[in-house]
Formats: C-alpha cells, sequence, structure tokens
C-alpha cells in the first residue's frame, strides 16, 4: 500500500505561524522543472547551536558557489521565533563549528584565512570578532568550559615523517627530484583528504581572551573528537584508543579523563569495543556515552550508556531499543538524554529519561546531505530544553526548526523559497512490499516526474543506495529530482542491510553480501511492475559506491535493463581489501579471514566474478583521486566489458574523491552523463 509522502508543516518566520503543504505548491504544472543549473542556488542550514537560555541559534548556512565551484559556509543568526535573521561576521570564507559561551555572550567558531584555519570569538553585545590564535595545524571540535573562561578543542601535533637513509647534500642551486616518501603506519591516507600528515590529533585548550594553546595529552594515540568539560572545569572526559596495541585494535575506544591541570588520564570504560561519544551531565554526577561490545559482525548497534562521573555504576539506558543512537545531549536538570537515531528511513530526535521511560520528539531531522536522500542532520539543546535542528523534507533542503519539549516543531527558514517555490518538483511516495526470499517487509520510494500522466509510460530508473549499511528516505535529493524532471520514474529502496530496521536487518549481509538484497532490490522492481507503474523492457538501473557494487551484481544475475550506469564500484574484494585507505577494516567484519586465507569466498562475492554475463550497456564512472573505492576497481569492469565487446563507456571525474559530487560542476555532470547514456538507449530502441 502507497502511504504519500507530501509532508505539511508549520512555517514560523517573523512570529506568524501558517500551515504550508509542499507537495501541493510543487504541484502547479505553470512551474518549471528543477535543473542541473539550479543546484548551484540550493542553500541549506547545518550545525544549529540554540543559545542556552533557548532565544536564538547560530547555524552554518551552507550555499553552493558558481563562481568558486565549490560549497561555502558562513555563519548566520535567528531568533528562536524566525525574527532577525542576519549573517554574524561578514566575511568572505568558510566559517564552521560554532559553539555559544555558557554565559551566551559570545560564540566561538572556526574561521578560515589566509593564515588558515584558526579560532575566533564573536562577541554580540559589541558585534566585534576576533581571532585567538594562529595555529600551525587546522583546529577542531571546540568546546567551552563551563565558567566560560577556556576552549578545548582537537589539532593534530605532528611528527617528523620516517626516514630509511639520509639523502646525499644537494648543489647550491640544483634541482633535484623529491625525495622517496616512506610510510610505515597502518592508516596513512584518508579518501578526499590525501596522505596523512605524520602525527596524532591531541586535545588542546585555551584562554578564551587568546593567548597560546597548551597540549593536554601526549603520546603516540589519536584522541577522538566529542570532548566534554566536567561543571567544575577541573576535567574533561573524550573518546580514544591509548592501548599499546591501538593501531591493530583501530575499532576499540574508551572513554577517558584527563585533568586539566595536570594532564593525568585515567581509562572510564574497558569493554572491548568502541566507546565513544561522553557527555558529562550539568550536575556533574554522570557521564553518558554510547558503545557496543564488539561481536565481529557486519552492524551491530551503537548503545546508549551511562556511568557516575568516576566510571562505576555503568548501564545501559535503552536495553530494548533496536537502533543505533547518535549525537548525544543532557536535558537542563540532569534527568535525560536526547539521542538522534534513524528509523525507517527516517531521522528523529528521541528522549529518554534516565529512569527509561522514551518518547519521540520530532521526526524528519536532516537535509544536509545535499546529493542523494541520505540520513543525518544536527539538533542542540537549550538549558530550558528548547531544541533547535535541521529539518527536511522531500522537497526542502534543510531549514532550520524549533521545538519546546512538549510542543510541535515550528519551520523558522526558508532558505530555498525563492528558488523551489517556483519549481516542479516530483512528487515522492513511499511503498511497502514483501521479500520472495522470506518474506520480509522492504520499504522503499518512488519519485514521480513532475506533470506526470498515468495514462503514459514511462522509463524506470532504480537507484541503489551506497553503504551499504546505510539508509535513503524521504528526503530532499537534487539528483534524484533531476532523474524525475528528466521524465523517470525512480524507484530507491531500503534493501536489507540498510539501517533503521533493526540489528538483525542490517546484519543480514554479514558474510553474505551482496546476497539477498539483491533480490530485495528485484522484488520491488517486480511489485512496480505487478502495480502497472515500471514495464518490462523499459527498465535502467545505477547506483554508487555500495550503490554501484549492487548495480554490476544486478545486470550480472539479469539482462533486464536496458541500460545501467555503475558509479565508483568495488568489483573485486580482493583488491579492493588491498589498495583501499580503508584495506585493514574489511577483513571478519565483511566475509572471513584475510583474502589470502579465504580466496573463495572474496571472488564469490565479488561483482568481477559475473562479469561474464553482462549484456547491459554500461557506463563506468569513477573520480580519478578515489581512494575509497580506487580506480582501479571501475577499470576492471570497463575493461572486462570492452575485451567482451559490450558497450561501454568509461568516465574518470579528474580531481574527485570518493564523494564524487562534492563540487557542484561535479553533481551536475555525474548526472548529465547517467542521463545522457540512458537516453542514447532509449534513442536506439526508438530507431
Amino acid at each position: 500500500m502507497f502511504v504519500r509522502a507530501g509532508l505539511s508543516f508549520v512555517i514560523l518566520v517573523f512570529g506568524v505561524a501558517s500551515s504550508v503543504t509542499v507537495a501541493e505548491e510543487t504541484s502547479d504544472k505553470a512551474l518549471t522543472r528543477f535543473s542541473g543549473a539550479d543546484v548551484f542556488d540550493l542553500e541549506w542550514a547545518s550545525e544549529p547551536k540554540i543559545s542556552p537560555n533557548g532565544r536564538q541559534i547560530v547555524y552554518v548556512r551552507k550555499r553552493m558557489d558558481i563562481m568558486r565551484d565549490e560549497r561555502q559556509s558562513r555563519l548566520w543568526l535567528v531568533n528562536s521565533d524566525g525574527t532577525n535573521h542576519q549573517i554574524v561576521t561578514g566575511n568572505d570564507s568558510n566559517e564552521s563549528a560554532p559553539v555559544w559561551s555558557p554565559q551566551g555572550d559570545r560564540i566561538a567558531y572556526i574561521g578560515q584565512s589566509e593564515a588558515g584555519a584558526n579560532i575566533y570569538v564573536y562577541w554580540l553585545d559589541s558585534g566585534k570578532t576576533a581571532r585567538l590564535t594562529s595555529l600551525p595545524q587546522s583546529p577542531a571540535n571546540l568546546y567551552w568550559s563551563s565558567d566560560g573562561s577556556q576552549l578545548a578543542f582537537t589539532m593534530l601535533a605532528p611528527e617528523k615523517p620516517p626516514v630509511l637513509v639520509k639523502p646525499p647534500e644537494k648543489p647550491d642551486g640544483a634541482e633535484w627530484a623529491e625525495i622517496p616518501r616512506i610510510t610505515s603506519q597502518l592508516k596513512y591516507e584518508s579518501d578526499g583528504a590525501g596522505r596523512l600528515k605524520p602525527g596524532f590529533q591531541q586535545i588542546y585548550v585555551l584562554d578564551a581572551i587568546g593567548g597560546s594553546p597548551r597540549q593536554l595529552t601526549t603520546g603516540a594515540f589519536h584522541h577522538l573528537p566529542e570532548l566534554s568539560w566536567s561543571p567544575d572545569g577541573r576535567s574533561i572526559v573524550f573518546a580514544g584508543n591509548r592501548n599499546a596495541d591501538w593501531e591493530r585494535a583501530f575499532r576499540n575506544s574508551e572513554v577517558y579523563r584527563v585533568n586539566v591541570a595536570s594532564g593525568e588520564v585515567s581509562a572510564l570504560t574497558e569493554q572491548d569495543g568502541p566507546d565513544w561519544l561522553p557527555q558529562f551531565s550539568p550536575n556533574g554526577k554522570w557521564i553518558a556515552y554510547t558503545g557496543y561490545a564488539d561481536k565481529v559482525q557486519a552492524y551491530q548497534l551503537n548503545k546508549l550508556l551511562v556511568m557516575a562521573a568516576d566510571g562505576s555504576s555503568k548501564r545501559e539506558l535503552l536495553a530494548d531499543f533496536d537502533y543505533s543512537v547518535d549525537t548525544l545531549q543532557w536535558n537542563g536538570n540532569s534527568s535525560g538524554l536526547y539521542f538522534q537515531y534513524d528509523k525507517h528511513g527516517d531521522s528523529k530526535i528521541g528522549f529518554v529519561s534516565l529512569s527509561g521511560n522514551v518518547r519521540t520528539v520530532s521526526d524528519n531531522v536532516g537535509g544536509e546531505a545535499m546529493g542523494r536522500p541520505y540520513g543525518g542532520g544536527s539538533f542542540s539543546v537549550s538549558n530550558n530544553n528548547r531544541i533547535a535542528f535541521t529539518y527536511s523534507t522531500p522537497y526542502r533542503p534543510a531549514d532550520l526548526a524549533v521545538v519546546a519539549p512538549s510542543g510541535k516543531p515550528c519551520i523558522i527558514t526558508q532558505l530555498n523559497e525563492d528558488l523551489l517555490a517556483h519549481r516542479n518538483l516530483g512528487k515522492v511516495e513511499e511503498v511497502w512490499y514483501k521479500s520472495s526470499f522470506d518474506q520480509r517487509d522492504i520499504q522503499g520510494w518512488i519519485v514521480w516526474p513532475p506533470d506526470y500522466d498515468k495514462n503514459k509510460s514511462y522509463p524506470l530508473l532504480v537507484e541503489n543506495h551506497g553503504g551499504p549499511i546505510s539508509n535513503y528516505g524521504a528526503r530532499f535529493s537534487p539528483e534524484i529530482q533531476l532523474y524525475a524532471s528528466a521524465d523517470y520514474i525512480v524507484f530507491y529502496p531500503n534493501a536489507r542491510g540498510s539501517t533503521g530496521y533493526g540489528e538483525e536487518f542490517s546484519n543480514l549481509l554479514f558474510n553474505n553480501y551482496p546476497g539477498e538484497d539483491y533480490q530485495d532490490v528485484m522484488d520491488g522492481v517486480d511489485e512496480l511492475i505487478k502495480r502497472g507503474i515500471a514495464q518490462e523492457g523499459n527498465l535502467f538501473v545505477t547506483g554508487g559506491s555500495a550503490g554501484g557494487i549492487m548495480t554490476a551484481w544486478m545486470i550480472g544475475k539479469n539482462n533486464r535493463f536496458r541500460s545501467a550506469a555503475v558509479i565508483k564500484p568495488v568489483m573485486n574484494w580482493v583488491s579492493k581489501t588491498l589498495t583501499a585507505d580503508n584495506y585493514f577494516a574489511y577483513a571478519d567484519y565483511r566475509y572471513p579471514g584475510q583474502p589470502w586465507d579465504n580466496w573463495e569466498t572474496y571472488m564469490k562475492f565479488s561483482p568481477i566474478s559475473l562479469a561474464g554475463n553482462i549484456q547491459t550497456p554500461t557506463l563506468v564512472m569513477v573520480g580519478t583521486d578515489d581512494l575509497r573505492t580506487p580506480l582501479s576497481e571501475a577499470k576492471q569492469l570497463y575493461h572486462a566489458l570492452k575485451i567482451r565487446d559490450i558497450d561501454t563507456l568509461l568516465v574518470e571525474i579528474p580531481g574527485a574523491s570518493h564523494f564524487i559530487a562534492k563540487r557542484p560542476s561535479q553533481l551536475v555532470t555525474k548526472i548529465d552523463h547517467i542521463l545522457a547514456w540512458f537516453e542514447r538507449s532509449r534513442a536506439d530502441k526508438a530507431d
């Protein structure tokens, strides 16, 4: 049964509430369709931080810059009722990570300038801004002490690169080749960042009126981003792995407490698995954190735990909650915690009391992905429990919303009304159907072309999500809307392995990927054909990353699709596992043992093993700087198809990492190439 997802919500701007149904607004046939040029005009809210008294919100307003071909971020400030919406500094440089001082009189943030990334403070009463630091590395993760006198942050403490031999002396003025790069670390590169600088992420403290930062932690250990000051300002809790075998036990982390005066560090947790996101309660009695005991499987729920401030009395708050918990924040009186989670393709804010009572505070958190309809989003809580968060619908990217403890969300910004109120967007509808393998309920979404005519026949475009342990939902997606604008019915399912349906459902891919998730996707296609929405012989398929794997797997398993676009795939689990930036992270969690111990299993689940079956015309696309699914993976598929004389094309996006659509022009050209490839197949049939 279909459930229409044309969401209604309350918009509160300048103190006046009005009811707006976005789906109805965007159905006017006089409006123009969403186009690639519109991508450059999109804006979205991110990182909303509500003031301690709940009266104002500072947030990162993001937009596409058509001249620089990049995503920009600037700080904006708005009252909680939507009034007095204004830019904070007006600087022509990126700004991020805003945090209110506990007194609500200052906002610290990270700003970019010719001097690099540094810490700045903005004073609300004077409107003045000061740069507090001149740092050699980029800072991250700012946190105020409870009295507002200090800031804590993380930053790389560099170390000298390893050297095996000393090079000979170079004559003055000589132009020699660069000296060799020596690698000795397990993790030495990261997709999107490239080769990592040698050193370790350490915690620093800085006087709130400036001065020299003091390094608080030491040692050859990385310290994770989330920090929390004790209310008395004497200590900070953080997550990290300070064990001797930290590099090999890379999935493990503990919660630690460091004395701000002495730098003495003590561990508060000890379970074998990740413990992270520690948060002191306002009264200083408790520390909340997330984590789980590692069972060595494909997916495990991130649990919400609480312990006394000294590390004793550990207990789980949501023992029967079958969804992963993320982004914790205590309420004002230390009686419970707000948290974020995904359920059935919807990101939500929940609340749980220390006694275990749980409720949902708001749905539809997100709208920050700005590519495909993934989850995410962010929120913050004031001292009086007013919540600011990013709110998304299938028809708008993230706006700011505010919700009181027992009220309904009010949308206080309309960042894209100047554009999207004048666009005829594709309607998004939810569909549930049964798996033919085991009769499980599978969820997906259909996006109809604007001006859909039920008497006409439209091609069906299947879009497979990445991860594979991730999820799509009823969220705004410029890529999906561009497909719909080109008169495709778009179907995107959450096959088994997707998150938000419980641990057992997500873990069905353990030692079995790709597996019956393939059948889940095809069952959805068959259901749409049965309902008369799609037609055999008019089917197209695409997907990126794990979605690229599934697309390659599908065309290797059947010849039902007229054309396919395989984006940044893994084709060979042996070569992927030994060449990607996270090469060390797969054994046992994805397939038993290392590739050389279990060659047959790794190849059994490699799409390249099906390359001899493929008859479908196939476009292959990848970024030249992709370290997660390296260029060589895409080339294996392209080369196999060329050898077999199957219609194929290799598209390489220069300078693109695994986030192939990071730059707005890359997002547009990605979709343009996929549609052009599909249209060629449609034209061939017409001829």
